[in-house]
């Protein structure tokens, strides 16, 4: 029979053995995720600017549906789900994207000027 000395290094064993496998394997799903991001979004070694997306999607009966995709800034109207994929409307002006303000607003105040006096007439 064992001494239980013998089991707790066997379970100390085990214990240690758990937790750097989970260790190793928290580590890899984090680089996953982090870095190689697959296709539902940019991951640290692809580029930041996105040039494709979905813009807007309507349903039109149970099965068609109409989508309108931008790549760069031009849209491109489709309707899916029929017995053929359609492109509706191709080379719309997509919305550019938001600037930096010019510069800082301020708002000047107002002189004060006396209120006419109506009862002189």
């Amino acid at each position: 029979m064992p001494s239980t000395t013998d089991t707790d290094s066997i379970i100390l064993g085990v214990a240690a053995f758990l937790f750097a496998f989970s260790l190793i394997a928290l580590i890899a799903r984090a680089f996953k995720t982090f870095v190689l991001t697959g296709r539902s979004g940019p991951g640290l070694l692809r580029g930041r600017d996105r040039r494709l997306g979905v813009v807007e999607t309507a349903s039109v009966d149970g099965h068609r549906k109409l989508i309108l995709i931008r790549r760069d800034t031009v849209e491109h109207l489709i309707m899916t789900g029929g017995p053929v994929d359609v492109l509706i409307e191709t080379g719309i002006a997509g919305q550019q994207p938001l600037g930096p303000p010019l510069e800082d607003v301020i708002i000047a105040r107002a002189e004060r000027r006396p209120a006419p006096d109506f009862s002189k007439t």
